[in-house]
């Protein structure tokens, strides 16, 4: 599932794309807006919170879309089109005048409207740490607020902190040498929170860092411990280990950590 930085990222793409063009096509082939025709519309910014991105256009509506597993954006010059066997599976046609397409392909969520209605969608999220008025302050509360969940869990609760997916919450474990079923309240949720702010930060803005959790870009050892089960520890040589998901995650998201480095408490 994409994860914060890399939705960033997206933004920043369709932001240069996009933003302060005039539509001279627009359409959201989604059942509940199919009527919809934004043509004539002026796209005014991108925005992001956490896993969400919001289009917002001239007229006070908003777009608000999600990739979750499936979904995925791709961006034409002018003159230019998706192929053919794509086509059926477009959700959101955003052509600017003289300029170049947007496509939104297989998105699951694709919400339009007013930007306050739009934006009431994701006021449940926590703080996301890509925000330039990022509360870290409340993050950390919100962390000690989970009691005994295990944090693993509490890094992938959006509504905890918008952003960190399954990547970021397992890579996080390791490099703070958390065992991942360690209480919430016995984390060290400031120096947490500082690390997962300064890491997603650098993976959405540093090119050729992105998800790079290692430092080393060769293919294999890009993480210390996600997608590693059964290989050795880039740090001690330990087998990495994993369990099928985590407990309570509708997602059913695995998790993988190293029994050496991050040992169990």
């Amino acid at each position: 599932m994409p994860e914060g930085d890399t939705v960033f990222v997206l933004a920043a793409r369709l932001r240069r794309a996009l933003d302060g063009t005039s539509l001279r096509a627009g359409r959201l082939q989604v059942p509940a807006h199919a009527v919809e025709n934004l043509a004539g519309r002026t796209v005014v910014a991108h925005r992001t919170h956490g896993k969400h991105l919001l289009t917002d256009f001239d007229d006070d509506t908003t777009l608000h879309t999600h990739l979750r597993m499936s979904g995925s954006w791709t961006v034409v010059r002018a003159g230019r089109s998706i192929p053919q066997r794509v086509r059926p599976d477009v959700r959101v046609r955003l052509a600017a005048v003289d300029g170049p397409t947007a496509y939104g392909i297989l998105l699951p969520v694709v919400d339009y409207g007013y930007t306050p209605d739009m934006n009431a969608l994701i006021a449940h999220l926590g703080p996301d740490p890509l925000h330039s008025k990022f509360d870290a302050d409340r993050a950390v509360a919100n962390i000690a607020a989970q009691g005994t969940r295990p944090i693993i869990a509490t890094l992938l609760d959006q509504k905890v902190i918008a952003g960190p997916g399954n990547l970021w919450a397992n890579e996080l474990c390791f490099l703070r040498g958390l065992w991942p079923w360690t209480p919430s309240t016995a984390v060290d949720g400031q120096r947490l929170v500082a690390l997962l702010e300064r890491a997603m930060r650098h993976s959405a803005t540093v090119p050729g860092a992105m998800q790079v959790t290692t430092g080393d870009t060769r293919r294999g050892r890009t993480h210390w411990v996600a997608g590693r089960a059964g290989k050795p520890c880039l740090r001690c040589g330990t087998s990495i280990r994993v369990v099928a998901e985590v407990n309570g995650d509708p997602d059913r998201r695995r998790t993988w950590w190293c029994p050496s480095c991050q040992p169990e408490q």
